[in-house]
């Protein structure tokens, strides 16, 4: 009885196991820790000794339409799941643009899912401008905002024209961007965070992606 008993811990643990590693293959890291290998900018975007990325803007460099400075992929992609961690300070503001066709108007081209300092704000007052709306299309359906310091994981998954965010463990939109007032954005595109400009001191880790076939 005991030898069945821990035949059968055993197999349910490989199976776990093969699950789980099922489940990472496919995943390629976005930002290797150390350099910006894979991106382009003009921003001044800081890696630091604990694998984490910094936006600092220069001092003068003001405002989000500076779009050569936000940090953009080298490669288009069109169905993923992008995960991404970041912390912000308080009244921080950046954006995970993904999809967008002209890097030099991300704003226009490409879809913004917004990273607000939102913080303590009540859900009913939530708007496509707060921490995890998709700009000019829907707000979160929930505030899911850490305080300012603390890390924020967002999980964007794209395929098709459904859209879903996950913030910090809860699933906050899930859209069909077809009938949405970006439903003429492309289906490939590149992805980017932006520069707000400053004093806007953003860090940002753990950036991956896995492309769905």
């Amino acid at each position: 009885m005991i030898l069945n008993m821990k035949k059968f811990f055993l197999i349910a643990f490989l199976s776990l196991a093969t699950l789980v590693q099922a489940d990472d293959k496919g995943w390629v890291t976005l930002y290797n820790g150390k350099d910006l290998t894979g991106w382009k900018t003009t921003g001044n975007w800081l890696p630091q000794k604990d694998g984490s990325l910094l936006i600092k803007p220069r001092p003068g460099e003001k405002g989000w339409q500076r779009y050569s400075a936000y940090l953009t992929s080298e490669k288009k992609y069109k169905d993923f799941i992008l995960e991404v961690e970041y912390k912000y300070p308080p009244k921080g503001n950046s954006g995970v643009y993904f999809r967008i066709a002209d890097p030099q108007d991300p704003v226009k081209t490409g879809i913004e899912c917004q990273v607000l300092d939102s913080y303590g704000k009540a859900n009913d007052k939530m708007t496509a401008h707060d921490h995890g709306g998709i700009i000019r299309t829907v707000g979160p359906t929930k505030n899911m905002s850490k305080k300012p310091g603390e890390w924020n994981k967002m999980i964007v998954t794209c395929k098709g024209y459904h859209l879903k965010v996950d913030l910090n463990g809860e699933k906050i939109v899930d859209i069909k961007l077809d009938e949405t007032p970006v439903k003429d954005r492309p289906l490939e595109g590149y992805i980017s965070l932006q520069d707000h400009g400053e004093p806007n001191n953003l860090h940002f880790r753990n950036i991956k992606i896995k492309e769905l076939k």
